[in-house]
């Protein structure tokens, strides 16, 4: 038996529409059906975006420190794309010898409460302020110029869908439950008696799809000698 060796599988934005629709027992009959299919789909992307749900758009973002400059954007680039950062450290470089110093989160109202936000030194906490434009604010403020970058895992939006040939943003094995919840969206405008079936596809191929993007560390057990030793 002879297999296709390929690994390219990838539809546009109208096979995933016609396929939903299809899910959906109605027919992709219109211009305005396919603008509206778009826009669901665009919807449920800032859905994933919500639930944290687009692993693989982390980026990892610097930002070289200024003397007495507290708050930067996150992106320099493209100030609008962050959705929120993941954790970030500082990295000092001395002699030509570089290291890392991991920074503690606050909240809205801990930076808030920080009375003297002016005082300078070695920054060791780091503030996001979830704007259009997000900036990170740190603290204390930097006592030198070109000896502090912050180093961030940043959170970016996918995407949006624009042509009905355009592809996803998205690893391959996510392709299932981008079917399924395009599918539960038009549903909704087109086939409400099965919103609820579809619904239920969905938020089983989400939690599926979840759990493959998650992160994956060793697993130890460590046996309590306590007693073995007190014997």
């Amino acid at each position: 038996m002879a297999t296709s060796s390929s690994k390219d599988f990838e539809p546009d934005v109208a096979e995933y529409i016609e396929e939903a629709y299809e899910r959906c027992g109605i027919e992709l009959r219109t211009g305005y059906d396919l603008k509206s299919a778009s826009r669901s789909l665009n919807i449920m992307l800032a859905e994933w975006a919500n639930r944290g749900f687009n692993q693989w758009t982390i980026a990892e973002k610097t930002v070289a420190m200024v003397a007495s400059t507290s708050t930067y954007n996150v992106d320099s680039t493209n100030a609008t794309a962050p959705i929120d950062v993941l954790d970030a450290f500082i990295r000092e470089t001395t002699n030509s010898e570089t290291t890392d110093i991991p920074l503690s989160r606050l909240s809205r109202s801990e930076y808030a409460h920080i009375t003297k936000k002016g005082s300078t030194g070695k920054p060791n906490q780091f503030f996001i302020n979830k704007q259009l434009t997000p900036t990170i604010s740190v603290y204390p403020t930097p006592d030198v110029s070109s000896t502090y970058t912050v180093h961030m895992n940043v959170l970016t939006r996918m995407d949006d869908v624009d042509l009905a040939t355009n592809t996803m943003d998205m690893p391959f094995r996510f392709y299932p439950c981008l079917t399924a919840g395009l599918a539960y969206y038009i549903s909704m405008k087109k086939a409400p008696q099965l919103t609820g079936q579809l619904k239920a596809i969905y938020e089983e191929e989400f939690d599926r799809a979840l759990s493959t993007d998650e992160d994956r560390t060793s697993f130890k057990i460590a046996p309590n000698l306590n007693n073995y030793n007190n014997a």
